[in-house]
């Protein structure tokens, strides 16, 4: 119950934390910079080592453990759960069981090969049930065969 933050990318570098108000307070009807508080929640991604580390995707940065932490204690929450990341498994643990990553898309882009994954809680303790599942093979449908007419306008 409010113990868990749910974001697409990941938390913030930013020098002395950021609070859920600050977050709240993003002005969100523009498109996302590529820098700062909106960007870092899009697009960071977990590292397993302390601190923060340039971004393997060339924007924004990597966090670590000690930045979970951190967002953590500073926002009286439990755990940081993020998606944005294939995982092989559908699902990685890190930073001590404080960030997961989740990932529903199997076979992400029909060549990954990855499994998929939801998460549950299976009780007040918040504990985590992680479901996984694999893709299925398309349906033999032409590509845009329930386009209609749009291309005669």
């Amino acid at each position: 119950q409010d113990k868990v933050f749910v974001v697409h990318g990941g938390l913030s570098t930013q020098e002395g934390g950021v609070s859920l108000k600050d977050i709240e307070d993003i002005s969100r009807f523009r498109e996302p910079p590529e820098a700062g508080l909106m960007s870092d929640l899009l697009w960071a991604d977990p590292q397993p080592e302390i601190g923060r580390a340039p971004s393997k995707r060339g924007l924004g940065f990597s966090f670590g453990p000690d930045y979970t932490q951190a967002f953590l204690d500073k926002n009286d929450l439990q755990l940081v759960i993020r998606s944005h990341e294939v995982k092989d498994e559908g699902y990685v643990v890190e930073h001590e069981g404080k960030c997961i990553t989740i990932f529903s898309a199997p076979n992400y882009c029909d060549q990954m090969g990855n499994k998929a994954a939801f998460i549950r809680f299976s009780s007040e303790d918040m504990v985590p049930v992680f479901t996984q599942f694999d893709a299925v093979d398309h349906p033999n449908i032409p590509p845009m065969r329930y386009a209609g007419n749009m291309f005669s306008l």
